[in-house]
This record gives C-alpha cells, structure tokens and sequence, in this order.
C-alpha cells in the first residue's frame, strides 16, 4: 500500500516537473530565438540604417547653409512636423482618420490586436475610451478566433476523414456494401481515427499562402506597392503584428473605392483567422519537440515508477475499482469497494459476485459511453492518460485541439 503510494506521488511529481521543465525548455528556446533574431536583424538592418541617418545629416546641413537658417530652429520645425504626421497631418491627400469608416477601420485593428498606429486617440477622453472598449474588444474576438479554430479542425477532421474513408473503400478493406457513415463502418474501419496535426499544418499552410498571393496581387495593383512588399504586409497583418509601415486603403480615393474596401476587409479577416489557427498548430508541433527534448533528458524516476506500477497491474488479476478510477465515470453500483484490499487481491484470490456484477456494469457503462463518442465524431472526455503526451486539457486553442488530433489524443 506505501508502495502504491510512494509511486503514485512520484508520477504526480514526475508530471508536475515535466509540465514546469516544458515551461522553462520553452522560455530558455524563446529567450535564444530572439537572440538570434536581434543578432540577424541587427546585421541586416545596421548598415542600412547608419547610411540613412549620415545622408539625412548631410541633407540637414546643406538646407541649412542654402537657405540660412539656423540648426535649432530647423530640427524644431521638424519635430512639429512629426506630431502632424502623428495627428494624422499628411502632405499628400488622405483620407479623414476620424469619420465613421476611419474609425471603423480603427477599431477593426483595435479590436484584432494588429494596432498599424497609424490612427492614435489624442484626447483624454478617447484614451480612456479606447482602454474600455479594447478590453472587451479583443477578449471578444480572441474567442471568435478560438470558436473559428474549433469549426475548422473539425471541417478539415471530417474532410480527411471522408478522404480515408474512400481510399479504404478503393484499397478494399473496407466493404463497399456498408452505407457511409454507419455505425458498423465507424466501429469496424475508422473507430478513433483523428487526422494527423502535420496534415492540417500543410492544409492550412497552403491556404494561407495562396490566400497571401491572392490579396498581394490585389495590393500591388490598387496600392502602388511592389509585390514582395505586399507580402510582407500580409505577413505582418494577418499574424497581427502590424507595424505600420504600411497600411492598406489610406488614400482619399480608389477607382472602385467600395469594392476595394470590401475585399480589404475580408482579406483582412478571412487572413486573420487562418494565419491565428495556423499558428496554434504549429504550437503542437512546438510542443511534441519540447516532449521529445524533455524525454531525452528525462530522469530515471520515470522508469522506476513504470516498473513498480506494471508490477503491480501483474499482480491484480481482476480489479473493479481500476477500471473505474482510469476511466473516471460516475457509475452506481451495488456495493462499495473496500479501499484497504482494492489493489492487493493476488491473481489466484477469488473475487465475489458482486464485484464481477459491478465490473461488467462499469465496463458497460464505458462501451457505451465510447459508441456514442464515436457517433458524435470525436471523444468528448479527456482521459488521464493524455498526461503522457503533454497535452491535458489545458485552456483556449490547446484545449480545443486537445484530443482531436492524432499527436494530441490520449490514445498515444
């Protein structure tokens, strides 16, 4: 019984550091990513930069000396024009920020959490504002992409899962006699089968892809921009970036203005949403890493526990409560189970008809709880055994994904 005990709480311990050991493996990879990325951008970007700021000087002194005037009064000028270019002040005709499709088009960045900041509140009022609104803005449209993550695995699920279907059917090991869908062929062919998440990672890598170019071609047509630079604008708007830099539908005129505003807008949105689901995917496949990281370093105690509770399992022939407390069902049975001598019972013990009863009520139970998951489409409950695999229930887009896909089933 200590035994039992003293394994049990290691488990526990075991997961519990595995959980804190993938947190921290997953800061240390961060902190390093972006280490290499200041030491790539710097190198990129460094020269660019000392070479611009030493011609912009050079441009300084000589409209200084032509037209004699003053260093002092000539950067004081240009910080005045730079809170108009902040107000929103363009030399080139804009659209009005403030009317009602400017500000549209403002919160709909708000609200996306991209923030172009191009458009900025500059009275009290509209920054305290802004605060309120943006709160219950973007934990609204956090949970309008989650539910949108949810719709889509479970298409691409249903689509793939068709897809495998038929090439059984071809292949011939599947009876072209049973109806699609039935019963027998859900329990017999496709019981528990969940597509891959590297699958769901190419479909909606090529869609986001193909929908990039699509609304590249239609920028660089419209805006004036080159085609890379269109790229690199939906890269950093659909991945909610948004640096500024540039920003879409900002002239005061556009040959088919409402056309073009319409499909700005859905690009923006239907971009959005993929670029945020396929990330969340890719998450899995971050995450499997850091489970394969954390098993090559993992501790001996792991192994030890194994041994112990497969020890035990070989000395339990039938257990009831077992069954019961792996599947965690609320079934009634007819007796009560003695804790004490539950777990204990050798495999030439006799066990009492009423326990035998009891095991095949929750053995039952839990048949027919797995038929009526297989007929809704996927398993609703998370088991425990999902532990080993990292992916627990969790919150938000792991938890939607959670048990839907092979790589984070608890059948692995």
């Amino acid at each position: 019984m200590m035994s039992s005990r003293r394994s049990q709480g290691c488990c526990c311990l075991s997961h519990f550091n595995q959980d804190n050991g993938r947190f921290l493996l997953l800061a240390a990879l961060i902190a390093v990513y972006l280490g290499a990325g200041a030491t790539v951008f710097s190198a990129l970007e460094r020269p660019s930069e000392v070479e611009a700021q030493h011609r912009w000087n050079r441009t300084l002194q000589n409209f200084s000396q032509t037209f004699n005037i003053s260093m002092p009064e000539l950067r004081d000028f240009l910080r005045r024009y730079e809170a108009a270019v902040a107000a929103g002040i363009r030399a080139d005709a804009l659209r009005p920020r403030w009317d009602f499709t400017g500000a549209f088009y403002f919160v709909g960045t708000v609200v996306s959490t991209i923030g172009f900041g191009m458009t900025t509140p500059a009275t009290v009022a509209g920054k305290v504002f802004l605060i309120i609104y943006g709160l219950f803005g973007c934990a609204g449209t956090i949970l309008f992409f989650n539910l949108f993550l949810e719709r889509i695995i479970s298409l691409l699920a249903f689509i793939m899962k068709a897809c495998h279907e038929r090439q059984l059917r071809r292949s011939g090991l599947l009876p072209t006699n049973v109806r699609r869908g039935s019963a027998i062929s859900e329990v017999d062919s496709l019981a528990g089968w969940k597509p891959s998440v590297y699958h769901v990672m190419l479909i909606l890598g090529i869609f986001a892809i193909t929908l990039s170019c699509c609304a590249s071609a239609m920028y660089t047509a419209v805006e004036g921009w080159n085609y890379i630079d269109s790229l690199y604008y939906c890269f950093v708007t659909f991945s909610t970036i948004g640096f500024g830099d540039l920003v879409s539908s900002q002239n005061a005129v556009y040959q088919n203005q409402g056309l073009y505003r319409f499909g700005n807008f859905m690009f923006i949105l239907m971009g959005v949403s993929c670029i945020y689901s396929l990330f969340n995917v890719i998450s899995i496949v971050i995450k499997q890493v850091l489970n394969w990281l954390l098993k090559k370093f993992g501790c001996r105690c792991c192994s030890k526990c194994h041994k112990s509770s497969a020890r035990l399992g070989r000395r339990n022939a039938i257990t009831p409560g077992s069954r019961f407390r792996r599947h965690n069902i609320s079934v009634e049975t007819d007796g009560q189970y003695d804790s004490d001598t539950e777990g204990r019972r050798l495999s030439g013990e006799m066990i009492s008809m009423k326990e035998l009863t009891a095991s095949n009520k929750v053995s039952l139970a839990i048949l027919q709880k797995q038929l009526s998951e297989m007929a809704n489409g996927y398993p609703r409950n998370v088991s425990m055994n999902s532990k080993q695999n990292g992916f627990s229930a969790g919150i938000g887009a792991l938890a939607i994904m959670n048990n839907r896909l092979v790589e984070t089933s608890d059948s692995r």
